[in-house]
């Protein structure tokens, strides 16, 4: 139990580091979200305040920032859903509140009536309660000073003012999509780099922590999905960012063949992992395998460098064109061959990836 203390120490100490440098790296990559939602905010009062003349206009404040958010999705049909499902819910709540009045039992047929409908227009759940949270301070709050369904053009202010600020002041959401790219490139190229051993090695355990490895990849790919998405969808309204959208669109190419080469790579992985039980180390298929992680990781450094691409294509290429189970393993098992077969898809997604066109690529491969 003496022994064991310093390490719990030591643990705990390594845990509250950790801690505190994600809280650091999160705050800081929040801080053009948060100056976006403040001068989105600040705009909102504003025109409530000084040109329409409400006194409290608490609604607008409210509305831009559940609008914006600080999600990673920041395209501008999530930002228009959330504005929606407010402004819906507020002027329901005031049509019921000016018919059955303002009571504990007017607080639950509002409520009711709002989560129905709003559920009806919108499959996303935070619709429609986003639009009962703010249903519930129409009924609860005393109504503002001034015409009727004050809140409502409030809400509808703070909707337009969320979407301006989505195209004029964006977070420059493609940043998120780089970080997320060169993580799924990074960890693809440790999964190849065991498979690769596994074959080269005989050795299971290998394979065992390159699939590990490569399972470990679909988060990262979702997360990537979700970035690039988002800033193609702000780019295409900013006038700011408009200029990148060449970048974003190759990036979009290289998202989809990482997806399904990973895919593939799964499955290889199982399949060497499997081979090598019988302890035959399979050197061929091992640098097939190299060869291939070779022409992923250019593809990868493309987009930092886009000088690197020809290297990429002119790699898989010659690749692609030796994909021949009978030449690759003359004398090999079929179950070797087979895995020759399972790596020309893996080439054809690749040389996609590279911007070479999908019958193209096809053609290169040997017919079998």
């Amino acid at each position: 139990m003496t022994d064991s203390a310093p390490l719990r120490r030591l643990a705990r100490r390594v845990h509250v580091r950790v801690a505190v440098r994600n809280g650091l790296r999160r705050a800081t990559e929040s801080l053009p979200a948060a100056v976006q939602i403040v001068v989105a905010a600040v705009a909102s009062y504003s025109i409530s305040h000084y040109l329409l003349g409400h006194p409290i206009p608490f609604i607008a404040v409210a509305v831009t920032i559940t609008s914006l958010g600080l999600t990673r999705d920041a395209r501008p049909r999530r930002v228009f859903d959330n504005a929606l499902g407010v402004t819906i819910g507020i002027t329901l709540s005031e049509l019921l509140v000016s018919v059955v009045g303002k009571g504990v039992w007017q607080i639950a047929l509002v409520l009711f009536v709002v989560l129905v409908i709003s559920r009806a227009f919108s499959a996303n759940p935070a619709f429609a309660v986003a639009a009962a949270v703010q249903s519930g301070v129409v009924v609860i709050v005393p109504d503002p000073a001034g015409l009727a369904f004050t809140r409502s053009l409030d809400a509808i202010v703070a909707g337009v003012v969320a979407l301006a600020a989505t195209a004029l002041i964006p977070r420059n959401p493609n940043r998120d999509a780089a970080r997320e790219r060169r993580r799924l490139f990074a960890a693809v190229n440790e999964g190849v780099d065991s498979v690769v051993d596994c074959l080269r090695d005989a050795d299971e355990a290998a394979g065992e922590l390159g699939l590990a490895r490569l399972r470990r990849t679909q988060p990262v790919i979702d997360a990537w999905t979700t970035s690039l998405e988002s800033a193609l969808a702000v780019a295409r309204i900013s006038p700011f960012l408009r200029s990148r959208l060449p970048e974003l669109q190759r990036d979009s190419r290289f998202l989809t063949a990482a997806d399904l080469a990973t895919r593939s790579l799964r499955t290889i992985a199982r399949r060497a992992e499997f081979l090598v039980r019988d302890g035959v180390h399979r050197p061929a298929l091992a640098e097939l395998v190299a060869q291939l992680g070779t022409g992923m990781r250019l593809i990868g450094e493309e987009a930092d460098d886009p000088q690197v691409g020809g290297a990429a294509r002119s790699l898989l290429t010659d690749v692609a064109r030796r994909l021949d189970p009978s030449l690759i393993v003359p004398d090999g098992h079929v179950t070797d061959q087979a895995l020759v077969l399972m790596l020309r898809p893996l080439a054809i997604d690749l040389l996609v990836g590279t911007g070479m066109p999908i019958d193209e690529a096809r053609g290169l491969l040997p017919v079998v």
